[in-house]
C-alpha cells in the first residue's frame, strides 16, 4: 500500500472521531499546528525518519511538544507508534487539513511561489480557484525558492505547474531527447 492511501485512510479514521466527539475543529488546530512544527525543525523531520530511534522515544517528544493537544490527536500519534508508520504523521495531518475543510465546503488551495504572494495576487489566485471547483477556498501560500519563478499551485489531489524551474527542466528534457 502506498504512503499516500495509508495516510489518508488514518485521516479519514482521525476525522470520522473527531465529527462524532463533535472536536473536529479542535483536531484540525492541532493538525496546523503539527503541519508547521514539522515543516520548521529540521531536527523533528530527521528524528521522525530515523529508524534507530525507537518509536517510544518519538512518541515520547511527540507527546511533549504537542502536550496542549486534543485527546484524539494523542491517539493517533499511539496508533501511528504502535503501528510502525509514525514518519507518516505529517502527511495524515495535511490530509486530514483537506478533508476537514472539504467537509466544511471549504477547500484548501496551496500555492507555491518564490516570494510571498501580494494581497491583491492572493485575490485573484481565489476568484480562479473558487471558479474551478466551485467551493470557498482557503489559500496557504508556501515559498520555495527553487521554483525560480511563476507558481505550483495544488487543489486536492489536481496540481498545475507553472514554475520556471519546471519549464526549465522540460525544455532540458526536449533538448536530451531530440540528441
Amino acid at each position: 500500500m502506498s504512503e499516500s492511501r495509508a495516510a489518508l485512510r488514518y485521516a479519514k479514521a482521525v476525522l470520522d472521531l473527531a465529527v462524532s466527539e463533535k472536536s473536529a475543529d479542535a483536531v484540525e488546530s492541532d493538525m496546523r499546528s503539527i503541519v508547521s512544527t514539522i515543516s520548521d525543525s529540521k531536527d523533528l523531520r530527521n528524528m521522525l525518519a530515523n529508524p534507530v530511534v525507537s518509536g517510544q522515544t518519538k512518541k515520547e517528544a511527540l507527546k511533549l511538544i504537542f502536550r496542549d493537544s486534543n485527546v484524539i490527536t494523542f491517539g493517533l500519534i499511539d496508533t501511528l507508534t504502535s503501528n510502525r508508520r509514525i514518519p507518516l504523521l505529517n502527511e495524515v495531518a495535511l490530509k486530514y487539513i483537506i478533508l476537514h475543510e472539504d467537509l466544511k465546503g471549504k477547500g484548501v488551495a496551496y500555492v507555491t511561489t518564490a516570494v510571498p504572494l501580494s494581497g491583491a495576487l492572493e485575490k485573484k489566485v481565489l476568484k480562479q480557484v473558487a471558479q474551478l471547483t466551485g467551493n470557498e477556498v482557503a489559500i496557504e501560500n508556501k515559498i520555495d525558492e527553487s521554483i525560480i519563478g511563476g507558481f505550483i499551485l495544488r487543489v486536492g489531489d489536481l496540481q498545475y505547474d507553472a514554475s520556471i524551474s519546471n519549464k526549465l527542466n522540460n525544455l532540458k528534457r526536449e533538448f536530451t531527447n531530440s540528441l
